[in-house]
């Protein structure tokens, strides 16, 4: 591990749009927020690219030596969750902790393992109350019929993060009201409307906007500055500009995430995935149809700052892959097993294994380039199946032991894999047996015994007699 930590890691940067020195505000320490999804419905492969993503990154950070704090907010409370509460007549967070269990799953399944806390913003009321007021004190929030409006022309540097002035902002994103001080101004608080969902405020009952319940949360468990922050590119503007109007405004402290890491989008023939549209995939039919390890595949094969076209090809050869890993993995295992004398020569294949392992790390330092990185994985995966029953146990000990280490950040190789030790004890046995067997020239029935153990995945090749 020591020889990670003293590479250089690169991250490119949203708010610098350039590599930046991988550095955090506390040596050693990484705080990590990552805007998670708006429960009103099922997630898709989409969502599933994105927080994927984001897993490896804590993952390698982690295997850098970091001691990560992640967390991934959990927007339950949103005009699209009460639109469809009303729809099916059932209470609005009722129904969000419905699907933010069925989220949970979700990322569970994908081994999406790497969070320590899933944050919902309804439980943050009172200090998104706090946030609020503190900006209506200092002049920046204010108040008119609609709710509790964030007035952008107290903040100047608005338009940091996308790289956009005032007179450019595009605002259709942005809440109309005709009374607002700015067309880009922004909701803080919005007044209850007959009927919806409502929390007491100095202001009056009503809910918060979307934008305050990051700040909220990340203000509460980070304090006013951390290290990263993570969203798909859509993201970027309003949702991100105004998360640091809010909080830099509110505290006067910046940056209010010192590094700012966005996602490419997830798309079906150059379109997003919509259910209108036809092309909606949820997780967990990608799951059913080809397995977790092809979705990391799928996921991994592409930089996560690039949009990705999901085709069923694509889909197809990352199954491929990822059951090309399980068999070379699952080879080498039953080889340290075997306890096989072998006839490789292992300074020379250490050689090999630790340029590919070199190459890992070094694309992993690359702004977590997890495309090179597989490709440095295939290469070690290679010389695993081009050894095949010449390993020896020493050289099967060291591929399986850099095999685990690898995939362990890709998020690989993470299921029950076939050859347990009772498998192991099988295939000794049933080994032992065709050497008696072939030692007393009974070839029939030995080769039947191969054949057997070919189909279950065990490779047998004999020497001629």
């Amino acid at each position: 591990m020591s020889q990670q930590k003293q590479s250089r890691l690169k991250v490119y940067n949203t708010l610098t749009r350039h590599l930046d020195d991988f550095e955090p505000i506390h040596p050693g320490r990484v705080n990590m927020f990552v805007c998670g999804p708006t429960v009103y419905d099922v997630s898709h492969i989409g969502h599933g690219k994105s927080y994927v993503a984001y897993d490896i990154i804590a993952r390698y950070l982690r295997k850098k030596g970091y001691s990560v704090f992640f967390v991934l907010n959990i927007t339950d409370i949103d005009d699209k969750i009460i639109n469809r509460a009303k729809e099916s007549k059932e209470d609005p967070l009722k129904l969000s902790e419905r699907y933010a269990q069925a989220f949970y799953k979700d990322m569970k399944d994908l081994h999406v393992n790497s969070i320590n806390l899933y944050a919902k913003a309804s439980e943050y009321i009172p200090e998104i109350i706090n946030q609020i007021k503190g900006l209506v004190d200092k002049g920046i929030g204010y108040k008119i019929q609609g709710g509790v409006y964030y007035d952008i022309s107290k903040f100047p540097e608005y338009g940091k993060l996308s790289r956009q002035n005032l007179e450019q902002l595009t605002v259709h994103r942005v809440d109309p009201d005709p009374e607002k001080r700015n067309p880009g101004d922004f909701v803080l608080w919005k007044h209850q409307k007959p009927g919806e969902i409502a929390w007491d405020s100095p202001w009056g009952k009503g809910r918060p906007g979307w934008h305050i319940e990051d700040t909220a949360i990340t203000l509460t468990h980070f304090g006013p500055t951390y290290d990263l922050h993570g969203g798909g590119t859509e993201l970027i503007f309003p949702h991100h500009e105004a998360e640091i109007a809010q909080a830099e405004g509110l505290t006067g402290k910046k940056p209010l995430a010192k590094y700012w890491v966005h996602t490419g989008l997830l798309s079906i023939k150059g379109q997003e995935m919509h259910k209108s549209l036809g092309n909606f995939v949820p997780i967990q039919e990608a799951i059913q149809k080809v397995g977790v390890e092809a979705l990391r595949v799928l996921y991994a094969s592409t930089h996560y700052r690039s949009p990705l076209d999901y085709t069923e090809d694509t889909l197809v050869q990352a199954a491929s892959l990822a059951r090309r890993f399980r068999r070379a993995y699952d080879q080498v295992q039953i080889a340290v097993g075997l306890k096989s004398e072998g006839k490789d020569q292992p300074s020379t294949l250490k050689r090999q294994v630790d340029e590919a392992r070199t190459e890992f790390f070094t694309a992993m330092d690359d702004d977590f380039n997890t495309p090179r990185a597989l490709a440095a994985y295939i290469r070690i995966v290679g010389i695993a199946e081009e050894q095949g029953r010449l390993l020896s146990a020493e050289s099967a000990v060291m591929l399986l032991e850099t095999m685990k280490e690898l995939s362990s950040i890709l998020g690989l190789l993470e299921t029950d894999s076939v050859p347990r030790r009772e498998f192991l004890e099988l295939v000794n046995m049933l080994t032992s047996l065709r050497n008696e067997l072939r030692a007393k020239r009974e070839y029939a029935l030995s080769d039947r015994i191969r054949e057997q153990m070919q189909k279950a995945g065990v490779i047998v090749e004999d020497e001629a007699k």
